[in-house]
């Protein structure tokens, strides 16, 4: 399947000594068939090194479906602990006739303007 993510980050500043990013998802459907978005799975990597994973249903509490050359948008965000980190992933979809597929989530960075220097 031709399932194209497109992600665009923005740093929103501290909070309580943690670095807040929103991001927005441009998911579209570049295939011939209808699908459905079941699952998010995501890798944050931190400037230190360390690794969190989230697993879970939907994106935002939905879980849309996308006919062929469709696209849906969605906005999320997240807090690390450090000024820097990047986040990767991908996205479980499902077809009509029930085949499962993961549609990679490519890489972006999360930088905070004071880690640039």
């Amino acid at each position: 399947m031709n399932v194209e993510i497109r992600p665009k980050p923005t740093y929103l500043g501290q909070h309580e000594g943690r670095y807040a990013f929103a991001y927005r998802i441009t998911i579209t459907n570049h295939s011939a068939e209808p699908v459905q978005l079941l699952n998010r799975h995501w890798i944050i990597t931190h400037a230190d090194g360390r690794v969190e994973e989230v697993r879970g249903e939907g994106v935002v509490g939905e879980q849309p479906r996308l006919t062929p050359g469709q696209s849906h948008t969605y906005s999320s965000g997240a807090m690390i602990p450090t000024p820097s980190g990047s986040m990767k992933g991908s996205y479980e979809f499902v077809t009509d006739a029930g085949d499962h597929f993961e549609a990679e989530i490519p890489e972006f960075v999360l930088a905070a303007p004071e880690s640039l220097h």
